[in-house]
């Protein structure tokens, strides 16, 4: 196939940078007189493409007339839609990518993908790419034929209508913490955030040391009167875990040396699924060793045997004494009991750990995945891990597609890239040694706008631009993008100082980025 690449004039090294040993297609170039890709119009391809009817190859030497060209690639960022080409020249005409050193994925991929006239051909490969994935996904998400056969294998158990096991996702469990604090509003508006991040499952978690079963069985049963999800409660209090199954939770959490006989006949009527821990917590007595973890969680599976169980052999904190040592008793038990579901507690590393949790919860789920683990478990009880819920699922995901596809978790379609880029971005350099340099002085004057100040504050997931005039509050402007609230007072003449409007476009803007990241908004100060 003959395929021409147009592109401008400070992009032009980028392309063939990027074209140089490709061999697949005959390639062409035509390059635009004009600096920069983006300001290049249909009109001006066409025009330029009349003008010169003979175009040359660039990876086989070969000359063809425009007439016998099978495709034009234009730059993605070209804002008009590119079917005007193919209009005035016979010539199918689609958008290339964004970014001119993606020129190479895109022609790697032009057999395979419908081009678009009016869509940069990056974005579509990420959204079939993301299409793909979720493809993937949710073939084990709803019952099916496929799910309900692989359900009677031994590795693999329903909780409620969620599957889990070796042949699924990894389930994401989201403990709301402290849930015997909340009023009935704020524990299910919790549920209700946590089901829109994601969660697979719902765990209320008890005060240790306290005894609430009134309340334990209170709150399991509205949540479950209120939403149709797993129900988990988490105690070793005996007696709050037998308000959680009068109350039909669909998962114990947990089960131990010291409380497993109080419980166990009340577990085995309703046949609900319970987690074990290799512990006795009533004697304060816990394994130290990778071994003695596995052997006393073998045991207690075999007192337990009646029942499905989750062994959690209980993930540490890095230097608490030891996250080496957890992941280590995890491959021992694996490696002995290959077929047993296992437990996940990525909440134990990632609260106590001073990172950032999106990239912490993409390893510990890396790890998770090669461990054969099931379920990840995690709350959300800092600032630092909001969002744990949706980035677990989405890691979950990912690993699971790059187990399916035998693959690293990388160009998956899925990713947990914020602060940082997936793809190298090489930018057209423009030439500056010839221009004037001016040192930019901010000198801090202020003059009051005759039109009103803006007080800005991020709140409720919305950007909100308080106006005062008069020193009185006025009005609110509000949207969820800079763009929008700025074109807003614009349209409404709210502002008449230059400086003032280039001030709120900046305090507007960092207001967008700490709603996107979760990140405090404070006007005027920094958010990183």
């Amino acid at each position: 196939m003959k395929i021409l690449i147009i592109t401008g004039m400070l992009a032009k090294d980028i392309v063939l940078k990027n074209i140089q040993d490709y061999t697949k297609h005959e390639l062409y170039l035509k390059v635009m007189p004009l600096p920069i890709a983006a300001f290049i119009t249909p009109k001006l391809i066409i025009y330029h493409l009349k003008q010169k009817n003979i175009l040359k190859s660039i990876n086989t030497n070969k000359t063809s007339p425009i007439d016998n060209i099978d495709i034009i690639i234009t730059p993605g960022l070209m804002r008009k839609d590119s079917q005007d080409i193919q209009k005035q020249l016979g010539i199918p005409s689609f958008k290339g990518p964004s970014n001119a050193s993606d020129i190479k994925m895109t022609l790697d991929i032009i057999d395979d993908i419908e081009l678009s006239t009016t869509k940069p051909a990056d974005i579509l490969i990420r959204d079939k790419q993301y299409q793909e994935a979720m493809k993937i996904i949710n073939d084990y998400k709803t019952r099916n034929p496929k799910i309900n056969q692989l359900l009677e294998k031994e590795s693999n158990i329903l909780i409620k209508d969620c599957p889990v096991g070796l042949d699924f996702p990894m389930r994401v469990l989201g403990e709301i913490a402290n849930a015997p604090t909340l009023t009935d509003d704020d524990l299910l508006k919790t549920v209700n955030y946590y089901i829109e991040s994601g969660v697979d499952m719902v765990d209320i978690g008890m005060h240790a040391g306290e005894h609430n079963p009134k309340k334990a069985y209170h709150m399991i049963k509205l949540v479950k009167d209120h939403y149709d999800i797993p129900v988990s409660i988490d105690t070793l209090n005996p007696n709050e875990i037998k308000s959680g199954l009068n109350a039909e939770c669909d998962l114990v959490l947990s089960l131990d040396h010291g409380n497993y006989d109080k419980v166990i006949k009340d577990i085995e009527q309703t046949n609900t699924t319970a987690v074990i821990l290799p512990t006795n917590y009533s004697k304060n007595y816990i394994p130290s060793t990778p071994i003695q973890k596995v052997e006393s969680l073998g045991k207690l599976d075999n007192l337990c045997r009646n029942i499905k169980t989750i062994s959690d052999t209980l993930l540490d904190p890095i230097n608490s004494p030891s996250l080496t040592d957890s992941i280590v008793t995890m491959k021992l038990f694996r490696e002995k009991y290959p077929e047993k579901l296992l437990f996940f507690g990525v909440g134990n590393v990632s609260e106590l750990l001073d990172a950032d949790s999106n990239g912490v919860n993409a390893v510990l789920s890396g790890i998770a995945m090669e461990l054969n683990a099931n379920i990840l478990f995690t709350p959300e009880a800092s600032l630092k891990t909001k969002n744990s819920i949706k980035e677990l699922k989405t890691a979950s995901s990912m690993m699971f597609i790059s187990k399916q596809k035998n693959t690293i978790p990388k160009n998956l379609g899925l990713n947990l890239i914020q602060l940082k880029d997936a793809y190298n971005k090489e930018d057209a350099q423009i030439d500056t040694s010839n221009l004037e340099y001016i040192k930019a002085i901010a000198d801090g004057k202020f003059i009051p706008d005759r039109k009103g100040s803006f007080k800005i504050i991020v709140e409720d997931e919305l950007i909100k631009a308080i106006l005062y005039q008069n020193y009185k509050a006025t009005s609110v402007i509000y949207g969820t993008t800079a763009r929008a609230i700025y074109e807003e007072i614009l349209r409404r003449d709210l502002i008449s100082r230059m400086e003032h409007a280039s001030y709120l476009g900046m305090e507007l803007e960092k207001a967008e980025i700490a709603l996107k990241l979760n990140k405090k908004y404070i006007q005027d100060f920094p958010i990183f």
